[in-house]
């Protein structure tokens, strides 16, 4: 047998719809259903989403407790208060940048480096 030789498999209408029903029936699980007839599990998927059978699909359920909600809450409002203020530090940043300037410009200075070389403001 030469790599690129592959079985392709054919799978009839009935077939296909019969492990869909076995799935509903809850006699087997998908994963037992596969290696029982030797499907692959994502062919399996294929038939779901074809015959629009959402309710077999794997599902995942997100469980919490109130604790783990405040405990959220409480971490995103922290995370909003810590964006807002970082926001005011990159404002009060460029105010003193701007209020540099003005003040190299009114002194005379050829720049905003100078002025801060003249006062021994590390930049």
């Amino acid at each position: 047998m030469y790599r690129n030789d592959k079985v392709i498999r054919r799978y009839s209408e009935p077939f296909k719809l019969k492990i869909l029903a076995e799935l509903t029936t809850g006699k087997h699980t998908k994963s037992e259903l596969c290696k029982l007839y030797s499907i692959a599990p994502t062919t399996v998927n294929e038939w779901i989403k074809k015959y629009n059978r959402k309710d077999l699909m794997n599902t995942r359920v997100k469980v919490e407790t109130k604790d783990e909600i405040s405990r959220i809450k409480a971490l995103q409002k922290e995370i909003e208060q810590l964006k807002k203020l970082l926001l005011k530090k990159d404002l009060d940043a460029m105010v003193l940048d701007s209020y540099l300037e003005v003040a190299a410009e009114d002194l005379g200075y050829k720049s905003v480096a100078e002025l801060k070389k003249k006062l021994s403001i590390k930049p």
